[in-house]
């Protein structure tokens, strides 16, 4: 996929947008969408900056993938 060239700012806005609309149906392309704009950046500062935001959704997939193989729907609330 070619991205387009885009600021830090967006990239980083992207990752956010990413992550605070993620669903349990959108979690792998959401968080395949946010590596590869992690992988645009360029410094390891710049990547520290979305660092949180790759966690949360990171942790998402892994809580909706265990809940799925339990057949329990779990939602971004759940703990």
């Amino acid at each position: 996929m070619r991205l387009p060239l885009l600021t830090l700012e967006q990239k980083l806005a992207e990752i956010k947008r990413l992550y605070f609309r993620a669903t349990r149906q959108t979690i792998d392309e959401d968080l395949a969408r946010a590596l590869d704009l992690l992988r645009s950046m360029t410094t390891e500062e710049e990547r520290e900056r979305a660092t949180v935001y790759m966690d949360g959704l990171a942790q998402m997939r892994r809580d909706w993938s265990r809940s799925k193989k339990r057949g329990r729907p779990r939602t971004k609330g759940d703990e």
